[in-house]
């Protein structure tokens, strides 16, 4: 029997452009804002652009580093 390879996905990242205001009771388009500079990735906020309410957040994780052998 052979074994099937992994499959890739078929995006890498999903990136929001509405989220649901918390404050405005409404889907708006969110503005990204880098919060935090952490080990494990970068964590951004989602910011609604008329009351400034957070509506999310997300940590993008760097890529993995792939080295290669010395010749």
């Amino acid at each position: 029997m052979a074994m099937n390879p992994p499959r890739r996905p078929s995006f890498e990242r999903m990136e929001a452009t509405l989220l649901a205001c918390p404050k405005c009771r409404v889907a708006v388009p969110v503005r990204k804002r880098l919060l935090l500079v952490l080990p494990e990735g970068d964590k951004y906020e989602y910011v609604c652009p008329q009351c400034a309410s957070v509506c999310g957040s997300t940590v993008e994780h760097p890529p993995p580093i792939i080295s290669k052998p010395l010749s």
